[in-house]
């Protein structure tokens, strides 16, 4: 199809979609539609707000269309009406059926977060930096009916770094994938067939959804586990711990040595280099944090509103 037009409609709703949407329109296809969440309550007053997807595509006057599901014949005719030739899904938030699949004339292709098979599912980024994963990257994939168990047509990697956090690693995987996916549809207008690679049947690894429960930090656990976490649950849900009778939000911290004999949960050591929380293995050095009410501070501003810990530090 060298030369011909592409139909295309975009389906996401998050902030890590919304440069695949911005890809689309650069590519020269046709974008007819795109589909996002309904809009949500938001913010302290609970008001309802339209995704960052919504936004960017009002924003570039293209039709917007909000379907809580596809199970209705309604909204899947609707869908059937822009007569897409291919549907572009990243993040979306819904699970598309069978019958939606096989409207577009080229199927569906899916920017996901991760290396497949490793983290499939809702939370692929933050799991990637949980587990220590060395490298994360986004695969464009050629949808089907299981949760991203579709074959591979482009990769793009990238190492993980010991001072990536959730965010960090989430703009940079959005860029990838607005890089893939630009080829992608690119290769695509010149006339190519895509050669979709088959996922490995081992090493398959499932994304779960985060959980604000786990973001609270246990000091019997090793250090680094810990550091990570931090790490992860930057910029959400933050990771927070009880430390010397004060509950804190963690949103810097490192792993270092302690002392063999010190009790986890204790403070071992506290100064303008940080406040050392000893763990199983290791300690938890605090690089920044938040009080109750407060805001993000450094660890020196923290030790002056506490002095009380500068003199108890060994």
């Amino acid at each position: 199809m060298a030369g011909a037009s592409l139909r295309l409609v975009f389906a996401g709703t998050p902030d890590f979609a919304v440069p695949c949407l911005a890809a689309c329109r650069a590519a020269g296809v046709e974008v007819v539609a795109v589909y996002t969440q309904p809009d949500r309550p938001a913010g302290r007053g609970r008001k309802l707000a339209a995704s960052p997807v919504k936004d960017a595509a009002l924003a570039a006057g293209l039709p917007v269309e909000q379907p809580v599901s596809f199970k209705a014949d309604a909204d899947r005719a609707t869908l059937a009406a822009y007569a897409p030739d291919l549907m572009v899904v990243v993040a979306y938030g819904l699970i598309l059926p069978r019958k939606v699949l096989a409207i577009p004339r080229l199927g569906c292709w899916n920017v996901h977060a991760s290396l497949l098979p490793r983290w499939r599912g809702a939370a692929p980024i933050q799991r990637a930096i949980l587990a220590g994963d060395a490298e994360s990257g986004v695969d464009l994939m050629q949808m089907e009916a299981g949760l991203d168990t579709g074959p591979v047509l482009i990769e793009r990697r990238t190492p993980i770094t010991a001072d990536d956090t959730g965010g960090s690693l989430h703009d940079r995987l959005a860029a990838l994938g607005a890089e893939a996916l630009a080829e992608g549809l690119r290769r695509t207008l010149a006339g190519e067939t895509l050669v979709a690679r088959p996922q490995a049947g081992d090493g398959v690894a499932y994304a779960h959804k985060l959980d604000k429960a786990e973001a609270h930090l246990d000091f019997s656990l090793p250090a680094i586990e810990l550091e990570r976490k931090v790490r992860a649950f930057d910029p959400w849900p933050v990771a927070e711990a009880e430390v010397a009778g004060e509950r804190l939000r963690i949103w810097s911290a490192r792993a270092v040595e302690r002392p063999a004999d010190a009790t986890p949960g204790a403070v071992i050591a506290a100064s303008r280099d940080g406040v050392d929380v000893a763990c199983a293995e290791g300690a938890l050095r605090l690089l920044a944090v938040q009080r109750d009410g407060g805001r993000r501070i450094g660890i020196a501003d923290y030790l002056n509103a506490r002095p009380e810990l500068r003199r108890s530090s060994p």
